[in-house]
């Protein structure tokens, strides 16, 4: 059920076609927003927003790509002239490399910055001078990961994509600092062992370095989280809503460690 005063509000999620970016759609819909279903698969995108409109609520879906500039803006723009204005901003596109760091091509290293990084600030900086124009305020709430605070391990080779989520984290900072005389309110959230397609492919091809069996490696990983449970997008969309409400009216600039007990600060 609802919980926030979120009715009439108009919100973008990016990467939204499966996974965490889902869950956020699903709940902000649920919330009452009127929600842009924005991924790089459009079938997927397209699913999503067949199953808010099942459930009642208001959506539609775009086809973007997060690192291409105009792509951003155009995201904006076709937001504005279906739902009349942008009140969220949800940067959750993202993807993931297994590599360790002395292996990590250009081309790696690339398209982790680009998506990850970059994606953010194409996406926010679109956002915010709309937000800006409308004189009324907003939320832009990324999602940083917890490899955005902590590296992986050694044991687990994401280093380009750790050094892309430490860019989140302070994107999210210097932002909510140079948005804050506009009522733009900027904070991140950082997951940890979440259930979906992208802590597939980490188990998997970390298993596969290690001649491990395939499943194990995410069975570890939840060991360690000291509520005890891989973690849900569910889990993540909640404080989403959160940040996105009245409640959190006076927050900015801040991570938020979403991650069952699992980060140190």
């Amino acid at each position: 059920m609802p919980r926030y005063e979120l009715d009439g509000q108009v919100a973008i999620v990016t990467g939204a076609g499966r996974g965490i970016g889902r869950a956020i759609a699903h709940r902000l819909a649920q919330e009452g927003c009127k929600v842009t279903v924005a991924d790089l698969n459009p079938e997927t995108a397209a699913q999503v927003v067949a199953e808010i409109r099942e459930e009642g609520g208001h959506a539609f879906s775009l086809q973007v790509d997060v690192t291409q500039q105009p792509e951003a803006q155009g995201m904006v723009q076709q937001t504005i002239e279906q739902f009349g204005s942008l009140r969220i901003l949800v940067n959750n596109a993202g993807i993931g490399a297994i590599a360790p760091l002395l292996e990590t091509d250009e081309g790696t290293w690339d398209a982790m910055m680009n998506v990850n990084a970059k994606g953010v600030l194409f996406c926010s900086q679109a956002a915010a001078r709309q937000m800006i124009a409308q004189g009324e305020g907003g939320r832009i709430i990324n999602n940083a990961s917890g490899a955005g605070k902590v590296a992986p391990g050694k044991n687990l080779p994401l280093g380009a994509y750790a050094a892309s989520k430490h860019a989140v984290v302070a994107l999210t900072k210097q932002m909510g600092l140079e948005l804050s005389d506009h009522g733009i309110l900027v904070n991140c959230v950082c997951a940890g062992i979440v259930d979906t397609p992208m802590w597939d492919l980490i188990d998997r091809e970390t298993a596969a370095r290690q001649g491990a069996p395939v499943g194990s490696i995410k069975a570890q990983a939840v060991d360690g989280v000291p509520l005890g449970r891989i973690q849900k997008p569910d889990d993540v969309a909640n404080v989403v809503a959160f940040l996105a409400s009245e409640d959190a009216s006076y927050m900015t600039g801040q991570t938020y460690n979403v991650s069952g007990g699992l980060l140190p600060y």
